[in-house]
């Protein structure tokens, strides 16, 4: 049996409820000046290009190092709930949580207090395509890490604590519903490799690299940010 409600009851941090219920009612995505956090759904395109230019201004470089070493399990065995970051601990795993930010119209299997998602409708910010999603075909709609668990080993998180990674790769600021085989395109790409399809939200996705980067004092190669400012000029 599923249930379908609009919003999810969960105990989430004050703020975070008030941000999310404003965008499910709205059914709506948001830019990624106004969501800092990322708790807000999805990734609209931005308007303000001047603020965004300036947040991408800030973010360092560094060169690539090796991949020696990494796996994915170096930042925690698949989806966690144990973290430090927004929608941690509120008894769902980040990727139904994601799932429940970023979809519209979901229902949940009965009995898991609204977090298992089992259906709804995607609004794929990377394709500009809408996606019905089903959990029995689930590789449909994949979470995307918006800078690649495997870019940031490369760029320093060799170095950090277990639980810093943990954090890193939970965080829905760094988090993304999108298209499947978009996802798998991308693979462990930068922004001088790869950008999303729709050309409308590229300035925004690079604000979200430039967020993500910024937060986790995280470098990129001076390669990416330059395609991210290009993004925005």
């Amino acid at each position: 049996m599923v249930s379908s409600m609009p919003l999810r009851r969960r105990p989430l941090v004050a703020a975070a409820v008030a941000v999310a219920v404003t965008l499910v009612l709205a059914a709506c995505q948001a830019e990624p000046l106004s969501n800092p956090d990322g708790t807000g759904a999805g990734l609209a395109a931005t308007s303000d290009r001047a603020a965004a230019v300036r947040v991408i201004d800030r973010v360092a470089t560094a060169g690539r190092g090796p991949k020696t070493g990494y796996t994915r399990d170096e930042f925690g065995s698949g989806w966690l709930d144990s973290v430090d970051v927004a929608f941690g601990h509120d008894g769902c795993d980040a990727r139904n949580d994601i799932l429940a930010r970023d979809l519209t119209g979901e229902t949940f299997k009965a009995g898991t207090g609204n977090c298992v998602v089992m259906t709804g409708s995607l609004d794929d910010p990377y394709t500009a395509t809408t996606i019905s999603f089903t959990k029995a075909q689930a590789t449909k709609v994949q979470i995307d890490h918006v800078i690649p668990l495997s870019y940031a080993w490369q760029m320093g998180a060799s170095r950090w604590t277990d639980a810093k990674r943990r954090d890193f790769a939970n965080d829905p600021l760094n988090l993304m519903a999108v298209d499947g085989p978009t996802n798998g395109a991308k693979s462990d790409s930068g922004p001088a490799s790869w950008l999303p399809p729709n050309k409308k939200i590229r300035c925004s996705y690079a604000v979200r690299i430039a967020q993500v980067s910024r937060t986790y004092g995280l470098p990129v190669t001076a390669a990416d940010k330059t395609a991210m400012r290009a993004q925005c000029a």
